[in-house]
């Protein structure tokens, strides 16, 4: 395989500075945005007035895109350059992000973010390509190691600069701060980045069938699980779509096996180590994705955070995460990937089960910071050790698309365990809340009217009718009912971050050691 890269093979040093920076602030733009979202959703959904079911998609739409076409993004750079896949990838995050800023429905937010979506699986492989096509040996090594820390750091800041500009200019700031990071990438990458291209896979097809199977798939069962945690009315069609979804990803499994080029060769799933790794990725980016999502809407609907308390409420999980990976790394050396794999998800379900004691009150220091500490460790633990592991699973000619697939999985892990936990969440806040109601001395009006509301969980708005005392018992059911179905979340995900653990000690073994250490395989 050869890289076509321009400038006689390399950058010139001021040049490689530029380079490094174009793809710097263009992986950035992706990572803060995907933490700041989490913290912005509470108080999007109060000025939306949406259902939890309806706010989701602010999240699903995004991440289906970019879970479905991830692959593809990276087959599009190697097939017709970089450079331009990656320009192309900006300017569709750019623009969608200032279109969902723009925004003043559910709907056309969805549609922009899965804009959005497609945009980041453009833009996510083509940056680390550019550092691999235009830096060879020890520089290219130091260029992906300060991409590393680099993002780290802006997926740190995420959450606390989410939260700021949401207090302080709305949730559309967190869409329109874009537009200018999206410029002067496409500026930076046009004047300064050489093209490449790998031209091996010149004249290949792509895998058109799989991607639209696949993206199809996933789409259907995740709107099937959202239909589950609508009303009782809406069961038949959750069913009817989910069904629908599992035979397209069916269907997508069979046209992997008689694809020319697929996007997911199904041979490298008979190494079960291979298949283990992404079991583990599936299970523990699930558990984290989804105590993630719920962890804003329990500080800020129920304990009363402002957005950037609850961005800085998040920052030692993030910051542990990314000090910690490096040092953990160096640990697979003297006592194997497996021994990590085991430990790091048994950390971080600890962890998650944690958040389970947050309750309707208390201190910070009580309530969240010790789930975000020892998840934040357990994650820490985990992140390298995993990526050793499938990187020494398959041949050196077989890396590239191992590390594809393995971020595919953990997008994918996210996608449905938010959809299908949201659905979880919704039925048991609906009874609690039901149970409580039905203890209080209030109007019939007034329940009626607070039992309709079911589906916007803590958003749910009392009626002014109500007296003062009502509507603080109100109140209190509303976040007693929050609070139960936020524990049954994190501690359904410490059970899949346990069941990481299980799959790690059943299928991998010590001599994944020798695996080369590589990127992350998906933000936090």
């Amino acid at each position: 395989m050869r890289d076509n890269c321009n400038l006689s093979g390399r950058p010139s040093a001021p040049r490689a500075v530029l380079v490094l920076l174009a793809t710097i602030l263009g992986s950035s733009m992706a990572f803060i945005d995907g933490t700041a979202v989490n913290v912005a959703l509470p108080v999007m959904q109060r000025d939306l007035q949406a259902s939890m079911a309806d706010i989701q998609w602010v999240v699903e739409a995004f991440s289906l895109f970019l879970a479905a076409l991830i692959l593809v993004g990276g087959a599009l750079g190697d097939r017709y350059g970089r450079k331009l896949i990656f320009v192309v990838g900006t300017a569709l995050f750019t623009v969608s992000s200032i279109a969902c800023a723009l925004s003043h429905g559910i709907v056309a937010i969805a549609v922009a973010r899965s804009v959005q979506g497609i945009g980041s699986a453009l833009m996510a492989p083509a940056s680390l390509a550019i550092l691999s096509a235009c830096f060879e040996g020890d520089a290219r090594a130091k260029a992906i190691g300060t991409w590393s820390a680099a993002t780290a750091v802006t997926a740190a800041v995420g959450p606390a600069l989410g939260g700021w500009l949401v207090d302080h200019g709305g949730w559309q700031w967190i869409f329109y701060i874009n537009a200018p990071i999206g410029a002067a990438v496409i500026i930076l990458t046009l004047a300064f980045v050489p093209e490449s291209l790998n031209e091996d896979e010149q004249g290949k097809s792509l895998d058109w069938l799989g991607a639209l199977l696949a993206t199809a798939g996933l789409g259907a069962i995740t709107f099937g699980l959202i239909l589950a945690g609508s009303t009782g009315a809406e069961v038949s069609r959750a069913i009817t779509w989910s069904v629908v979804g599992t035979i397209l990803l069916v269907a997508f499994v069979l046209s992997e096996r008689t694809a020319a080029n697929p996007l997911m060769p199904l041979q490298l799933f008979r190494s079960r180590v291979f298949s283990g790794v992404n079991l583990v990725t599936l299970l523990l980016y699930g558990a984290l994705s989804e105590a993630l999502y719920f962890v804003s809407f329990d500080m800020i609907q129920v304990h009363r955070y402002t957005p950037t308390q609850a961005g800085l409420a998040l920052m030692p999980f993030i910051v542990l995460i990314a000090t910690l990976s490096r040092w953990a790394g160096g640990l697979v050396a003297k006592v194997g990937t497996r021994t990590m794999l085991i430990l790091g998800p048994t950390v971080a379900a600890i962890g998650f089960a944690l958040f389970s004691l947050a309750g309707t009150d208390g201190s910070y220091w009580t309530t969240f910071f010790p789930g975000n500490v020892v998840a934040g460790l357990g994650m820490a633990l985990t992140v390298a050790p995993l990526t050793t592991a499938v990187m020494g699973a398959v041949d050196e000619s077989r890396l590239g698309i191992a590390s594809g697939i393995n971020n595919a999985v953990s997008r994918v892990a996210g996608l449905i365990a938010i959809a299908a936990m949201s659905a979880i969440v919704v039925v048991v806040y609906a009874g609690q809340l039901d149970r409580r109601l039905g203890a209080i001395q209030a109007p019939t009006d007034v329940v009626q009217q607070v039992r309709a509301q079911s589906g916007e969980m803590a958003a749910a708005q009392i009626p002014a009718s109500a007296s003062t005392d009502v509507r603080n018992q109100i109140r209190g059911a509303m976040d007693e009912s929050f609070a139960i179905s936020f524990q049954i979340a994190v501690l359904i995900g410490a059970g899949l971050a346990a069941g990481g653990a299980l799959i790690a000690l059943l299928t991998i073994g010590d001599t994944t050691t020798k695996g080369r250490l590589a990127s992350a395989p998906s933000d936090t």
